[in-house]
């Protein structure tokens, strides 16, 4: 796989657009903080993008599935570069609308590229290299965040905010010239005898569309219907969205509790090295038994992990509730794509990963809005304990139902890694 240099684009683009995304991110929250004094206001302007990556994802699952996927990234790519430029205007122009232009191309050219990036994934490697390269992709990312918020935050204090976006438009131009030498094994007459060829799995009857992509995410449900190991782990993974989605209120939260602004730094780097440890320890861990039954762990873990932040006004505690978090959710989203890419056939792809990416962004925001209101009602240590409980109660339900489900064709294969 290591001499793979598909395998080494894909990793290294990932690793330079979480470069600039969170360059972006952090440099958006320094202008909404220094133009936008409402954080109602703030918080509808993040709403915007992400309602924008939701209404896209039906469009951007349909032309992932019936064009090359490197034309949808090079294109995506081209996307970041001008919402990028719509951020100078608003800086030039001193114009908060502008920026919310910026935020809206950003996530639609998000709900393209990162659907279509996991349905590359599995046409650069072969099947039992799915898992490491998932797991080693996802510490790319990781590490991108850690090290693009801090140099960010770094940056603000060496340079103007126009310089932080200059920073973040090269990162944005240097991934779009990576991605330009991807070879990805599919075009034109190659990608349609593909499709027909994994389209075969699936009967024209129940799928009711044509499975090369003419279908929008109506098309997905009698292949979901026929894939209900799919449909577990589409719903085990609430479990860790309930902690991401809180992430960064609980980290507020504990911090005002210990009374500590030290303490926020150290929770994202607990979190951080967790997760990157587990991306290398994920295929070691999953080839134990059937991956669905490691997801059951790990999401048991992270319920383990809520109900520690009981004892969050503990240092101790905290730190080891987030490293816990960071080791169970760096093994279970690896383990979730690898069953996903393995499972749904491909000339489904597109359209699945764009309905998955909508799932996500809702359920975030859901569990962000939930959030708030329980921190405020009910605070924070109680809140987790119903977090906690909800997440032991989901994956009791989920492991007692996949113990009764009647035996199928292929479910002694279906959830191993070869």
């Amino acid at each position: 796989m290591w001499r793979n240099r598909n395998v080494w684009i894909v990793l290294v683009g990932e690793f330079i657009a979480g470069l600039g995304l969170w360059m972006s991110i952090i440099a958006n929250l320094e202008f909404m903080q220094q133009k936008v004094p409402s954080d109602f206001l703030k918080s509808l302007i993040l709403f915007s993008g992400l309602l924008a990556g939701v209404l896209f994802a039906p469009l951007a699952g349909r032309i992932i599935d019936t064009n090359p996927k490197k034309t949808v990234l090079l294109l995506s790519g081209a996307g970041r570069l001008v919402a990028v430029g719509f951020m100078f205007v608003a800086l030039y122009f001193d114009s908060v609308w502008w920026m919310v232009l910026f935020a809206v191309t950003l996530q639609i050219s998000a709900a393209f590229y990162f659907p279509a990036l996991q349905s590359v994934i599995p046409l650069i490697v072969r099947e039992k290299d799915l898992l490491a390269l998932n797991g080693v992709h996802m510490n790319a990312g990781t590490m991108a965040r850690i090290l693009g918020t801090t140099l960010a935050g770094i940056m603000l204090t060496l340079m103007s905010l126009q310089g932080l976006y200059i920073v973040s438009f090269v990162a944005y131009a240097a991934l779009l010239l990576t991605t330009w030498f991807l070879n990805v094994p599919e075009n034109g007459k190659q990608q349609a005898r593909t499709n027909r060829e994994a389209a075969s799995s699936v009967p024209p009857a129940e799928t009711g569309t044509d499975a090369a992509g003419n279908g929008g995410f109506k098309s997905l449900m009698p292949v979901l219907h026929r894939q209900p190991v799919i449909v577990a782990v589409l719903l085990l993974s609430v479990v860790p969205t309930l902690f991401i989605g809180a992430f960064n209120l609980m980290v507020i939260n504990i911090s005002e509790l210990q009374q500590s602004a030290q303490i926020k730094g150290l929770l994202y780097a607990a979190e951080g090295v967790s997760f990157i440890l587990a991306g290398f320890l994920v295929k070691k861990v999953a080839d134990r038994g059937k991956p669905l039954n490691r997801l059951f762990l790990f999401a048991a873990v992270v319920a383990v992990a809520q109900c520690l932040l009981y004892f969050a006004d503990s240092p101790v505690w905290s730190l080891v509730s987030f490293a816990l978090f960071g080791l169970a959710a760096g093994c279970f989203f690896p383990v979730a794509s690898t069953i996903f890419q393995k499972q749904m056939p491909k000339p489904y792809h597109g359209r699945f990963f764009s309905f998955r990416a909508m799932l996500d962004r809702v359920m975030f925001q859901v569990i962000l809005l939930s959030t708030g209101l329980l921190l405020d009602t009910i605070g924070l240590q109680r809140m987790v304990l119903v977090y906690g409980g909800l997440s032991f109660v989901l994956v009791a339900l989920f492991a007692w139902r996949e113990s009764r489900a009647p035996r199928r064709d292929g479910d002694d294969k279906a959830g191993e890694f070869v």
